[in-house]
Parts: C-alpha cells; sequence; structure tokens
C-alpha cells in the first residue's frame, strides 16, 4: 500500500464510528492487492484493479447499487459482488461521520459480469431483512428541457442551447402528434460528456432562466437500461414512432406487409406509435431497414427494434428511472401534449426517478379482445381468484397484494399544489393499515401528476416497490 491509500483509509478512521473495522479493511486491501482513496465524498476501492493494462472498461461495465446499510463497508461488500467477476473499480459514497451513503458503484471490467450482478443481487437480502437493489449505471450526457415553445424547430433550438451552454453535441425534437409542424413542447440535448451535462443543469437548473422569454424546465433525461445482444437478438417485434394519430392499424399493417406480404403477425397502435409483430425475426429486420425513415399518411415514420424486458419486475423497475419506452404495455399519459416526458424518444412514461424497463414477455396474458358469441358459457368468478399477469394496472396489483396477504384494501389520499405555470398538479398517499404500525406510517411518491388516474397509478407503483416481491 502506498502511502497515499494509507492516508485515505486513515484519514477516514478519524471520524469512523464505532461499526467500522478498519482493520478489516487494510486486509481486504492486503488480499486484494487493491488501492484505495477517499476523495470528494467517496472511496474508491481499485481503478485500476492490480495488474490492469489499457483503457477502463466501457459503457455499460457498471452496476448502481442503492439500499446499503449505512454500516456496511467495502470489507463486506466486495465479496459479495466478487460473485458475479472481476471488479474494476468499488466506489461507496461516504458521509463525514465516517457512515456511507446507502450507495455505492461497481465498475466490472465486462458488460456481461455487470449483467449477471444486476440478475443475482438485485434484491438481495444483504442482511436479514436488508435487500439492495442493483441496476445499471450509465454517464447520463443528456437533458431534458420542458416548456419550449412548440413553434420552434430543432435548427433554432439547437442554436440558442450552443449559445446558452458548452458542449452541445445535439438537439432531439419530437413533432405534435396533432400537428406535425410544431414539437411536443420538450426537447432532450445531447452533450459530449457527463460533465458537459451537469455544467448546463446546473446553469440552467434554477427555475429563472429563460429562452425565448419562456421559463424553461430543466432535468436529467430518464436513460434507456440497456438490453443484452443475445437478448435483442431474438425480438422480433418494431417499435414506430411519429405516425398521424388518424392513421389505423390496418393501414400499418398494409404498409409493412408490403416488402413482404404475409411477415406480419399483428400490429397495436396507441395514439402516434405502434408495435409492429413479426412472425420471424429476419422479417422484422428487414422491414426496419426498409420502412425507417418511409412515410405513412403524410408522416415520416422512424422505426426501431422494440426492447423486451422482464415483466416480474415491472413495478419496482419502472421507479428507477431507467424505463425503455419502446414496450408495448407502458403506462401513458392521457395527454401526452402536456405531459412533458422525460424519457428520450419514445411514448411518454410516468414521470419517475429511482431504474428499469417493461415490455411483453411470453408469459404474460395478451391484452386484446375476442369475439363474444351467443351462448357463450360464462363462470362467475372472483378477481381474487386470477393471478397477478392478468392485472396491468399497479392499482390493481396493490389490491391484489393486499388481499393475498389477507390486509385490509389501501387507503388513498389525494393531494394538488399548483405548478409554476399554473397547473394543479397531484399525488396520492396511500396507507396499508396491516403495516401502519410498523416502519413505514405511509407510501407518497416524489413525483407529481397532472391528471388523476397518472396520480394513483404511480403511487400505487411507488407502494409496491416498497412492500417488496410478491
Amino acid at each position: 500500500m502506498n502511502e497515499e491509500n494509507i492516508d485515505g483509509t486513515n484519514g477516514c478512521s478519524k471520524v469512523r464510528t464505532g461499526t467500522q473495522n478498519e482493520a478489516a479493511l487494510l486486509a481486504l486491501m492486503e488480499k486484494t492487492g487493491y488501492n484505495m482513496v477517499q476523495e470528494n465524498g467517496q472511496r474508491k476501492f481499485g481503478g485500476p484493479p492490480p495488474g490492469w493494462e489499457g483503457p477502463p472498461p466501457p459503457r455499460g461495465c457498471e452496476v448502481f447499487v442503492g439500499k446499503i446499510p449505512r454500516d456496511m463497508y467495502e470489507d463486506e461488500l466486495v465479496p459479495v459482488f466478487e460473485r458475479a467477476g472481476k471488479i474494476y473499480e468499488f466506489r461507496l459514497m461516504m458521509e463525514f461521520s465516517g457512515e456511507n451513503r446507502g450507495y455505492a458503484f461497481v465498475m466490472y471490467t465486462t458488460k456481461e459480469e455487470a449483467q449477471l450482478a444486476i440478475r443475482i443481487l438485485n434484491n438481495y437480502e444483504i442482511r436479514p431483512g436488508k435487500f439492495i437493489g442493483v441496476c445499471v449505471s450509465l454517464d447520463n450526457c443528456r437533458l431534458f428541457i420542458g416548456a419550449i415553445p412548440k413553434e420552434k424547430k430543432k435548427e433554432e433550438i439547437l442554436d440558442e442551447m450552443k449559445k446558452v451552454t458548452e458542449g452541445v453535441v445535439d438537439v432531439i425534437v419530437y413533432p405534435s402528434a396533432t400537428d406535425k409542424t410544431k414539437n411536443r413542447g420538450f426537447a432532450f440535448v445531447e452533450y459530449e460528456s457527463h460533465r458537459a451535462a451537469a455544467m448546463a443543469r446546473r446553469k440552467l437548473i434554477p427555475g429563472t432562466f429563460q429562452l425565448w422569454g419562456h421559463t424553461i424546465q430543466v432535468d436529467w433525461a430518464d436513460p434507456e437500461k440497456e438490453v443484452d445482444e443475445e437478448t435483442m437478438q431474438r425480438v422480433k417485434v418494431l417499435y414506430v414512432r411519429n405516425l398521424m394519430i388518424s392513421t389505423t392499424e390496418e393501414t400499418i399493417k398494409a404498409e409493412f406487409n408490403k416488402f413482404k406480404p404475409g411477415a406480419v403477425e399483428r400490429v397495436k397502435k396507441l395514439r402516434d406509435y405502434a408495435f409492429v409483430h413479426f412472425f420471424n425475426r429476419e422479417d422484422a429486420v428487414a422491414a426496419m431497414s426498409v420502412m425507417n425513415g418511409k412515410c405513412i399518411d403524410g408522416a415520416s415514420i422512424e422505426v426501431t427494434l422494440a426492447k423486451p424486458v422482464n415483466k416480474e419486475n415491472t413495478w419496482r423497475q419502472h421507479l428507477n428511472g431507467q424505463i425503455s419506452p419502446n414496450s408495448e404495455n407502458l403506462i401513458v399519459f392521457a395527454n401526452k401534449e402536456e405531459s412533458h416526458p422525460k424519457t428520450l424518444g419514445k411514448p411518454p412514461t410516468l414521470p419517475t426517478r429511482l431504474n428499469g424497463q417493461h415490455s411483453p414477455s411470453p408469459s404474460e396474458v395478451e391484452r386484446c379482445t375476442y369475439p363474444f358469441f351467443p351462448g357463450t358459457k360464462l363462470t362467475p368468478i372472483s378477481v381474487y381468484s386470477l393471478k397477478s399477469n392478468h392485472f396491468n394496472s399497479a392499482v390493481m396489483h396493490l389490491d391484489y397484494y393486499c388481499n393475498k396477504n389477507n390486509w385490509a384494501p389501501p387507503e388513498y389520499y389525494l393531494y394538488s399544489t399548483t405548478s409554476q405555470d399554473g397547473k394543479v398538479l397531484l399525488v396520492y398517499k396511500i396507507i396499508i393499515p396491516a403495516v401502519a404500525n410498523g416502519t413505514q406510517s405511509y407510501f407518497m411518491p416524489d413525483k407529481l401528476c397532472t391528471t388523476l388516474e397518472d396520480a394513483k397509478e404511480l403511487a400505487a407503483q411507488f407502494t409496491l416497490l416498497h412492500l417488496g416481491p410478491f
């Protein structure tokens, strides 16, 4: 261990609480050969590891770890995360008191190791009754800019952002669903680095900054969750955006069948975007290449592969800020033009902050209708006799969860406030009587919604996240 490392460790020991064992940390460093240095509120273990040559691991090799017990440190954490692969760097966020701040970042040497860590350690019981959360960590280089005048074109927004911030690479603007000559009132600004984006956000975030005489809204854009290549190689569903609202599913199916008749299995359209299901992946990939940029009913469409995910973690991951929006069963705002989604380039989702994504999977119940013929025999059943995958809304999932545990139904309490531009914003507080006397008396998300339905759905999602697995 070099002198700098000893100072970094001992410097922390001066304010360390009695729960942390300095000898255990020193023993870990001696056993692994990794350095440990504390700086800027975080303690770095490795980065690079002993004998490492070449550049750091590529993007996608780092995971975020949350809900870490405050008195748990590297000597306990590193062995757990080494189960998934070789650690390039472990960064534990620290308080001045010597306790950790409840979260860390673990960078592995390969993407495969990072994905394995997510699979085996997300919701892992690291201590009795203490479950950690693990998800992919990405350097966010993109900002969400809301309350932009809808008549402004991409070039105008790009020029303005370059004037007021540095490091702008691109601006992503999407046309209105009802008027393709206008934008949707928001844009995504791509910067050359996370640092450039952070500096721009710091400059614009106070809420007093104006563009074209409008006070803009600024926040981090919710990054899309990366899906491993093996999973993407099996996808045979295309996500199609920028459609006209008047365009029908029949028209879309006919257009995508032109390059190969009978290739399309079915189409599901939602407002100005759709999912086109193919019988074979090869046809889906070929159609994507042919149809991207084509015009349907006068609108130039964008076509990409839809990103699938595991539905089991839908509610928990949807609250984690990395939900991938190109999936068929996302919850969307009833009035998307006013919702200002922070997720790039896809249908708006409920405004969320915490990490994941969702899309149709083979195990879920297909959402479609069937003809009801006269004389069909019907059997009365209880909602609670169904399986959880029959429910698409978090509100129903939460009600089912409470019934399954023999609890009284959840109680919803509505609150409101007013935004800077005069909109009424809503949020629900949920009380579960069976657990109200325990560690948490109520559940309330940290986001406000513009519609009653969205507020209730978001509150139910938030509650399910904190209640734990079904």
